[in-house]
């Protein structure tokens, strides 16, 4: 299910009020930074609960690399990987 091009443009301006105008959105988005993006990493060592550690680690990054996409958007810079693509052409 896709959002209407308005309602997501809606939101990303409400990401980018949240998130980077308002200065305790900026200190939640450092503190969830720290707590789960800055220490994702590839678990190596204890076979099947590395790779259930890994898994989890990348989980906790995706939300924080929406909330930034988000952000971005509402800053008018479209970084996703579609748009990318249509750059590189």
């Amino acid at each position: 299910m896709t959002e209407p091009i308005d309602e997501r443009r809606r939101l990303a301006g409400v990401y980018h009020d949240i998130f980077e105008v308002d200065k305790r959105g900026a200190a939640i988005f450092e503190d969830l930074y720290h707590r789960f993006a800055s220490k994702a990493k590839v678990h190596t060592n204890g076979g099947i609960d590395a790779v259930l550690k890994t898994y989890q680690d990348a989980a906790h990054r995706e939300v924080i690399e929406y909330i930034v996409t988000m952000v971005n958007r509402g800053n008018g810079v479209d970084d996703s990987p579609t748009h990318q693509e249509n750059d590189d052409e």
